[in-house]
């Protein structure tokens, strides 16, 4: 275990990323985990602990952050009347399903192809941010029964193999389908809970071996970086909520999706050629 002396920057580090990524999660609705994984990853692999279950174990702390984030976003944006409850509640079933299986498949998966995937995706969510059109339309309606039974456990999936909320996923399918950005961000914050209550507590029985976890690592969830991050957006994702009803985030979004265009071809390079 790394001497006091070395932790304390590292979590310093954490501190200010969970500041910034519980003001994303609130202004942005993208999720404060496509900030937070990198993060865990860069973090735990300087301390010594780059091992097969180090992806999976950066995903489930992220996600447990989630719990928090999504929770105080999501009561932040239902006091401002924001929330759309019946989009909410027809597609939570699935989402959570699709959770539960994206827990599977990462306990299946390496931790090098997490990696991948991760940076893949990201790298997608950033184009669609740099370049995307808020007044985008596929319809004027969410989608039906049969396609949300079909695309909810994928938004549910793909969402916990990349350690993030429903934002990321969410607010796009939303605002292609007529609702407008400031109630699709705050409803995917309610997606955010769906994905991550039920993967978090299936991450908590993973048997990931004592000697590759770093220390206070329950199941997959690290609780001290868990405890560091979550004592900073517990602060920025209700001002980030309340910013968002206020500001245009259109100049906000490019210069993210740069930021996160940078940190994704980063993760695929180090998948790709160790």
């Amino acid at each position: 275990m790394p001497d006091l002396m070395t932790l304390l920057p590292f979590a310093a580090i954490l501190m200010a990323v969970g500041l910034f990524a519980g003001l994303l999660a609130g202004l942005l609705g993208v999720g404060g985990g496509i900030v937070l994984v990198p993060s865990f990853f860069y973090i735990f692999a300087h301390l010594g602990y780059e091992s097969p279950w180090l992806m999976q174990i950066c995903l489930a702390t992220s996600l447990a952050t989630i719990i928090v984030t999504s929770a105080r976003s999501l009561q932040a944006h239902a006091r401002k009347g924001a929330v759309r409850w019946e989009v909410l509640r027809g597609w939570t079933p699935g989402i959570m399903f699709g959770a539960l299986c994206g827990v599977w498949l990462a306990s299946e998966l390496s931790s090098q192809f997490l990696q991948f995937l991760f940076g893949a995706l990201a790298f997608l969510i950033g184009l669609y941010m740099a370049f995307g059109k808020i007044d985008w339309r596929l319809g004027d309606e969410m989608p039906g029964l049969a396609a949300r039974l079909s695309l909810s456990p994928v938004i549910g999936v793909l969402s916990v193999l990349m350690g993030i909320g429903g934002g990321s996923f969410g607010v796009p399918l939303m605002t292609l389908h007529g609702i407008p950005i400031h109630r699709a961000v705050a409803t995917a914050s309610g997606f955010g809970l769906s994905i991550a209550v039920p993967s978090v507590l299936a991450f908590l029985t993973l048997d990931i071996p004592a000697d590759v976890r770093p220390p206070f690592t329950v199941g997959a969830v690290n609780v001290a970086a868990l405890i560091l991050v979550i004592s900073m957006t517990l602060i920025t994702a209700p001002m980030g909520a309340s910013l968002a009803h206020r500001l245009d985030p259109k100049p906000l979004r490019r210069i993210f999706a740069v930021f996160l265009g940078i940190v994704a071809l980063n993760m695929l390079r180090g998948a790709v050629f160790g």
